[in-house]
């Protein structure tokens, strides 16, 4: 039988991808992530000193994720056991956590290995707490999406964030290298071909492989960059690609949205929904604009945003595409201020700093006599009772003293805002004099 396959050229296991024949086999040979994998690499040192904690590996696709996890728990002879997020639920978890449990009674642990951990739900993210504390297993997580939004806090802290860089021209030259040892044969492709086929890959080695993979399969005639794109069937990137990856797209989105340019925006939109990005994560994106950009400028910023994400969910693509970018061209045009942001994020600083100081006793409740006899609630002013339905009075602790944590910008509807605030303040320094 054996000798049925090698006549026919195949192997007993059926034909693997051209990526997958070219696996690495020791953290060492994965390319482009030097400052990981490297003489001097975090996880070089990390499995120098023996201790190997579990990790979050964020980055593009094809950019080493899943083989830097396998090639861990060869290092440190743990069990590989690897789920998908996306097709695997509850009761798969249960199962891997008692697997592993089980490995951990028989003295041997156990690397888990999840791809695209963020597509969890909170629920199911803190079900690993447990047996990551316990160290019943050493968790392994991928995602493309940045960790600080997608994972539990809790998880977080307990997972150091190792970050993945697209692979550059030097790391895919020495993929087509690899390739062209491994095929025994040089990658039929003229120089400017070459580079067309680096820059169309846009850092995903496995995308490229399966690129080179499909124009060995063409015979060994050389092809130019004509020839090059029909035989991949698909139009040459027609972007720099010094300043493709998809976290600087969706910065300069976000960044011309905020320098009110809705023609770059829209551009940046487009760049990113070509390129496949999913609509919803644009859509989100979009939300979070309205609320730290423009805020209060114009409150129907961010109705327009989420209005954009429902229609996007009930029309889908592409009719739906067209409401982002109308959200994105409300956003971009709408007046900016940062000042809800700014001030959310002096009140958690002053939140910190005070701990737990009691709210003055006039605005507690007293449902007790007790409490009444404290003085809870007394000399409280009930505010529509008052002219102009404004009391003056004093909410904030008493050891705390009064701060001003928001202060409008003189744009759009905070214009109005500040006016309100101003008279308010003229009132309280009025009823308190």
């Amino acid at each position: 039988m054996a000798d049925l396959f090698e006549a026919a050229g195949l192997d007993k296991e059926g034909p693997r991808p051209l990526a997958d024949r070219l696996r690495p086999t020791q953290l060492a040979d994965v390319v482009g992530q030097d400052h990981l994998v490297g003489p001097n690499g975090t996880l070089t040192k990390t499995l120098a000193s023996g201790r190997m904690a579990s990790i979050i590996l964020w980055g593009p696709p094809g950019t080493g994720k899943t083989t830097i996890a396998r090639l861990l728990a060869g290092e440190t002879g743990l069990a590989f056991e690897q789920m998908s997020a996306i097709f695997s639920g509850v009761a798969d978890l249960k199962k891997a956590f008692e697997q592993a449990r089980m490995r951990r009674m028989q003295g041997r642990g156990t690397l888990l290995f999840v791809d695209e951990i963020h597509r969890f739900n909170k629920s199911q993210q803190d079900s690993f707490l447990p047996f990551v504390e316990d160290g019943t297993i050493t968790l392994v997580g991928a995602t493309t999406e940045n960790p600080s939004f997608e994972l539990n806090g809790a998880l977080l802290s307990r997972a150091q964030v190792l970050v993945l860089q697209r692979l550059d021209v030097a790391a895919l030259e020495s993929l087509l290298v690899r390739a062209a040892f491994y095929e025994k044969r040089e990658v039929p492709l003229t120089a400017e071909a070459r580079a067309a086929l680096i820059d169309m890959a846009d850092g995903d080695g496995r995308y490229f492989l399966n690129l080179v993979e499909e124009i060995f399969a063409q015979g060994d005639a050389v092809l130019d960059v004509e020839g090059l794109s029909k035989v991949i069937a698909k139009r040459l990137p027609l972007y720099d690609k010094a300043a493709d990856g998809h976290y600087n797209l969706i910065s300069a989105l976000h960044k011309s949205v905020r320098g009110s340019d809705p023609d770059a925006a829209l551009y940046y939109l487009a760049r990113m929904l070509t390129a496949g990005e999913d609509p919803l994560f644009l859509a989100r994106r979009i939300v979070r604009m309205a609320i730290e950009d423009i805020g209060l400028a114009d409150p129907q910023a961010l109705t327009q945003a989420l209005a954009a994400k429902d229609t996007f969910e009930f029309l889908g693509s592409p009719e739906g595409e067209l409401a982002l970018a109308q959200a994105v061209i409300y956003v971009a045009t709408a007046p900016k201020s940062n000042a809800g942001y700014n001030a959310f994020s002096a009140a958690m600083a002053a939140a910190r700093e005070t701990g737990s100081l009691p709210p003055p006793k006039i605005i507690l409740n007293a449902p007790t006599k007790l409490m009444k006899a404290q003085d809870y609630g007394a000399g409280y002013r009930y505010d529509h009772d008052q002219p102009d339905a404004f009391s003056g009075q004093n909410y904030f602790p008493d050891q705390m003293g009064r701060r001003k944590f928001y202060v409008p910008v003189e744009r759009g509807f905070e214009r109005d805002i500040q006016k309100r605030l101003d008279y308010w303040e003229k009132l309280r320094r009025e009823r308190n004099a």
